[in-house]
């Protein structure tokens, strides 16, 4: 299985469980990594044959923007679950943080693993 990956993709959204978190829009970063085979890619040296990266940051960014999750872990499932019912690939794993949501540490969040057994 080969990766195609997106690093940092930070996005703003409202996440969080405090009443003054409900009220303003905090950053959240994403690292990702799409199992994919690229062969056929590098054969055809053609996007279709691959995963378009720029569609999945694009779509994940315009689902978070408008989400209001209060929990990064159910922002991270709900997540993983649009990037396998739009596109064609059979692993992700997701590093969802907050940076600067605790006093002390550069960021905090969550790494989850799934796969697609549908494709």
């Amino acid at each position: 299985m080969d990766i195609v990956f997106i690093k940092e993709l930070c996005i703003e959204t409202i996440i969080g469980i405090y009443d003054w978190e409900r009220k303003i829009k905090q950053v959240v970063c994403i690292d990702l990594e799409l199992g994919t085979e690229i062969s056929k890619a590098s054969d055809s040296d053609n996007i279709q044959d691959t995963i378009d990266y720029k569609a999945v940051a694009k779509t994940v960014q315009s689902f978070i923007q408008k989400s209001e999750f209060l929990l990064i872990e159910a922002l991270a499932e709900e997540t993983i679950k649009l990037i396998f019912a739009e596109f064609n690939i059979s692993y992700v794993k997701g590093r969802f943080s907050k940076p600067g949501a605790v006093t002390g540490s550069k960021e905090v969040g969550v790494i989850i693993e799934r796969t697609n057994n549908g494709t």
